[in-house]
């Protein structure tokens, strides 16, 4: 009965509680000190008896339900580092790469005793490396990249046993290399790249490091020799020393690398000859010593390796390049730039080897090009320029269907061009100026249908230009000036909707109707076209109106047989050059062409009469004048003095029209840094007026006018296309106005996000990505001292009424900062929410490269329509959104604009590309502006680029099938990376 009873009470009782164990406990508390935005550890709580089944957590088996690896890669964590997960005590695995970890790396990390794996990289973790770290006695892999770590690496990590990967990479690491690395006997791979070491020498003791596959330094500030002990390192495969000041001759011994497969030594002060006995490293692939100060020439045992890229350029070589080069399996690429080489190349190159790109531009070589450079079909950049080649072109270069880039420019060619040559389908940039080449351009020029820049001129092309140039819609510049072509310009030359620079200058053109030897007036319809130069031909009749359409930035008709009067718009002084030598055109400008003179007497009446009309104008505009500065001034007496104006271009207004516009009823915008106002002047010309917030009194301080006066001194002289232009200031103390050019399209940002959008189709969008890009540019690298913008977004991105983009407020965020203290914007700091670079929150630095990342942001908001910064995207901004979606979809089609023509998406995706470059999370991956304009410009339909990965063995970057990618051309442009 008892048994019975026992049996029922234990029936009625409520189940256990359970809970997680210990191993659990301790992983909650690591969780409890973190901010999980995306709830990624949602899984993680105390209702399961083992975390076993936890996101990110393994164990050892079933049976033994021990944790042993944690891996929280890529979930946007925050918060620190804590070390209680040391707690676990199987842990062998640990990984927070990608996450925000904002703290530095506690000391007592030593507690995780059995950890092999530790992945702390790209976070923000500060602070020094603790000493602490080599007593972890299993540590195989330590990865602490992407961080703002300080301080030295410990010479304590000698003690290391079992480490093989030690990668420390992008950090601000400094001191000098400590020599006790080199007791690490286990070690396979060593990353410091990209630290700003202490000025000091490579320790020879790396040399004992004898399982080493990768040793990458570049950009350590490494000083002295590369020391011969490195030679002993016969298992590494990538020697990347580039970007030091490493000087002397490169060692002997290192030609017994056995397993090299790359050697990077560009952008050092190395010299003396290249080592002989190049011949032993079978394995090698890329050689990069550019950027020296080597001589002597290149041994002809280097050639004969089955090499995939040689790069020698911009050092002092000498001599020849070796016939045996021709000979090489495996050469894709040859790049040997920027040196003094000389001699004719191999007549073989390109016969045994899949030949892809050839730039030997600025040498001293002669003689033919070889037939043989595109035997395999393959070859897709020919740059030859500034040599001295002679002869034909080779008729085969005609059967090359994957040229993409021809650059001929500064040689001696001559003869005439092969017809299948002018039409090769994919080449964008078609460069044969500055030779001696004859005959007509051919008709075949039609199947060139990707060409973007026809470049020929300073030639003796002859004949008519072919009606089939109008057929190349995607051609923008035509420079065909100092020829001999005759005949009239193409009717069809108005379908050229992109075309933006035209120059025939120094021909022989004319003609009948129905061009009637004219100036076609359909030339008014090309509204891209802002370049014009048709001087020194032999153009009769009238100049249409129709050009008056253009917003031309350069217009040249002179010498030729014009008549009529000038077009209202060009009937001033500024454009008096654009037609001097034109005899029978007339106009407001006196002596543009004769006048007729009935006597002497009358000649002096004239005169006369001028003086009297020319002396009332004088009187008259003075009393008005007068009469107008009195009224401003009575109006205005605690306003704005003569004084205080300060303009930069040739005005038709005065500028005290300025100061009586500024109503409430013309505001057209409010930014950080003040009011933007739309004044319409009495000349009927409008302009955009920004008066700047008052500060305090210490604000107004005369230093502080005086560095408002010096700023805005340097922004006034720019001059650019993409540009918007000040006018003219005005600083009073008490007000300061920036008076710009008006653009009737408002900002890239109010009509990209609002019901307009439709307006902005992709041709419209690339072409604003394309200007704004050469207008940053322009900042960056034109400008004495440069120009960080420092806000650049959409709303800073105005469009004038043919949508062409011009970059403005740059520089004003800085000005705003020494006026408006008081406005705690990000605006007035250092850019605006969504577009700010990664780096500032944890650096507070603001260079070029974080203009870049906001203008990546741009494109992706070009690309997908939306915000920079969307409810919609939770805790994300535009950026990340990108990525994750791409992440997830695998497909562009997620993140692309639904209301652009699908026809553009290959197009779309390659822009898309440019744009997640310029916003990487680390600054030295982004290109420099001048760079994406580059990459832009390349970025036309059928213009298909292979991508970049990084490969974690073979540092730091390389293509699908394993080759190295270069980082500059011969224009002498970083390339993507």
């Amino acid at each position: 009965m008892l048994a019975l009873l026992f049996l029922f009470l234990l029936f009625l009782s409520p189940p256990p509680i359970l809970s997680v164990n210990q191993e659990g406990l301790y992983l909650l508390r690591f969780k409890h000190g973190l901010s999980d935005p995306n709830q990624s550890l949602s899984s993680w709580n105390d209702n399961d008896e083992t975390p076993c089944n936890w996101f990110g957590i393994s164990c050892e088996t079933p049976a033994l339900p021990r944790v042993t690896s944690v891996n929280l890669t890529g979930l946007e964590l925050a918060g620190p580092f804590s070390s209680s997960i040391c707690r676990l005590p199987f842990l062998s695995f640990l990984s927070l790469n990608n996450n925000s970890i904002n703290t530095s790396i506690p000391a007592d990390i030593s507690d995780c005793q059995r950890l092999q794996h530790l992945d702390l990289a790209q976070n923000f973790l500060s602070g020094s490396i603790p000493d602490s770290l080599s007593e972890i006695p299993y540590l195989r892999y330590l990865d602490l990249s992407g961080n703002s770590i300080t301080g030295g690496i410990p010479a304590s990590f000698g003690k290391f046993r079992h480490l093989e990967n030690l990668i420390l990479l992008d950090n601000f690491l400094n001191g000098t290399i400590p020599r006790e690395l080199g007791n690490i006997s286990s070690l396979r791979e060593f990353h410091l790249a990209y630290n700003p070491l202490s000025p000091g020498p490579l320790p020879s003791e790396l040399g004992n490091l004898t399982n080493l596959e990768v040793l990458w330094l570049t950009g350590c500030n490494l000083v002295g020799q590369i020391p011969a002990s490195l030679g002993r390192l016969t298992r590494l495969q990538n020697l990347d020393l580039s970007i030091n000041r490493l000087s002397g001759s490169i060692p002997s011994s290192l030609t017994g690398l056995k397993d090299i497969i790359q050697i990077e030594f560009y952008n050092n002060s190395l010299s003396g000859k290249l080592p002989p006995g190049l011949s032993n490293l079978t394995t090698l692939r890329r050689f990069d010593a550019s950027m020296n100060q080597l001589t002597g020439t290149i041994p002809s045992e280097l050639c004969e390796l089955p090499l995939g890229s040689l790069n020698l350029f911009e050092n002092r070589f000498e001599g020849t390049l070796p016939e045996s080069i021709a000979r090489s399996p495996n050469l894709y690429e040859l790049k040997l730039f920027n040196n003094k080489l000389s001699g004719e190349l191999p007549r073989e190159l390109g016969k045994n080897s899949p030949l892809e790109s050839l730039d030997i531009s600025y040498n001293a070589f002669y003689g033919g090009i070889p037939e043989t450079l595109c035997e395999k079909g393959k070859l897709q950049d020919l740059i030859l320029i500034y040599n001295s080649f002679s002869g034909k072109i080779p008729t085969s270069l005609g059967k090359c269907q994957s040229l993409r880039r021809v650059r001929l420019r500064n040689n001696k060619l001559s003869g005439t061009v092969p017809e299948k040559f002018w039409g090769l389908p994919h080449v964008y940039l078609f460069e044969l100026a500055e030779n001696s080449f004859s005959g007509p351009i051919s008709g075949k020029i039609s199947g060139a249908y990707n060409l973007s820049n026809l470049l020929i001129s300073n030639n003796q092309f002859s004949g008519s230009m072919p009606h089939e140039l109008g057929h190349l819609g995607n051609l923008d510049e035509f420079s065909g000036n100092d020829n001999k072509l005759t005949g009239q310009i193409p009717a069809s030359f108005v379908k050229l909707g992109q075309l933006s620079k035209l120059d025939l200058s120094d021909n022989e053109l004319s003609g009948e109707i129905p061009l009637s030897g004219k100036i076609p007036s359909q030339i008014g319809s090309l509204s891209g076209l802002n370049y014009l130069d048709l001087s020194s031909n032999a153009f009769s009749g009238k100049i249409p109106l129709e050009l008056q359409n253009l917003k031309l930035n350069v217009l040249n008709l002179s010498n030729n047989q014009l008549s009529g009067e000038l077009p209202a718009l060009y009937a001033n002084e500024n454009y008096r050059d654009s037609f001097v030598g034109n005899p029978g055109l007339c106009g407001d400008l006196p002596d543009l062409c004769p006048r007729v003179s009935t006597g002497k007497n009358l000649g002096y009446l004239w005169i006369l009469r001028s003086i009297f009309i020319l002396a009332a104008i004088v009187f008259l505009v003075g009393v008005v004048g007068f009469y107008w500065k009195y009224r401003t001034f009575k109006k205005n007496k605690k306003g704005i003095g003569m004084s205080k104006w300060r303009s930069f271009h040739k005005l038709s207004f005065s500028e005290f029209e300025i100061s009586g516009c500024l109503n409430e009823d013309s505001v057209i915008g409010i930014g950080a840094s003040g009011k933007v106002y739309k004044v319409a002047l009495s000349n009927g010309e409008e302009v955009a007026v920004k008066k700047l917030w008052k500060g305090t009194r210490k604000d107004d301080s005369s230093d502080e006018l005086g560095k408002f006066e010096v700023e805005v001194e340097t922004l006034g002289k720019i001059r650019h296309k993409n540009i918007v232009r000040l006018l003219c200031c005005c600083n009073s103390g008490d007000c300061k106005l920036l008076v710009y050019e008006f653009m009737p399209n408002g900002s890239l940002g109010d009509l990209l996000h609002s019901n307009k959008r439709s307006l902005l189709n992709w041709p419209r969008r690339y072409k604003i990505a394309l200007d704004a890009a050469e207008g940053l540019s322009y900042l960056h690298n034109d400008c004495v001292p440069p120009i960080v913008h420092r806000d650049v977004k959409s709303n800073n991105i105005l469009l004038d009424s043919e949508f062409g983009a011009k970059v403005a407020d740059f520089g004003v965020a800085k000005v705003a900062n020494g006026v408006s203290k008081g406005v705690e914007t990000m605006s007035a700091i250092a850019g605006s929410c969504g577009y700010i670079a990664p780096e500032y929150g944890y650096t507070l630095r603001v260079n070029e490269k974080s203009d870049t990342y906001s203008f990546g942001v741009v494109i992706l908001e070009l690309v997908t329509g939306r915000l920079p910064v969307d409810p919609e995207f939770g805790e994300k901004d535009l950026v990340k959104w990108v990525c994750t979606t791409l992440d997830q979809k695998a497909t562009a089609d997620h993140v692309i604009d639904p209301i652009l023509d699908p026809k553009h998406k290959e197009e779309i995706e390659r822009v898309l590309e440019i744009g997640l470059l310029c916003t990487s999370p680390l600054p030295i991956n982004r290109p420099p502006m001048r760079k994406v304009v580059k990459l832009l410009q390349e970025a036309g339909p059928d213009n298909k680029s292979r991508s970049a990965r990084k490969d974690g063995k073979l540092s730091p970057y390389y293509y699908e099938d394993g080759s190295v990618q270069r980082k500059e051309d011969g224009s002498g442009q970083a390339s993507i990376v």
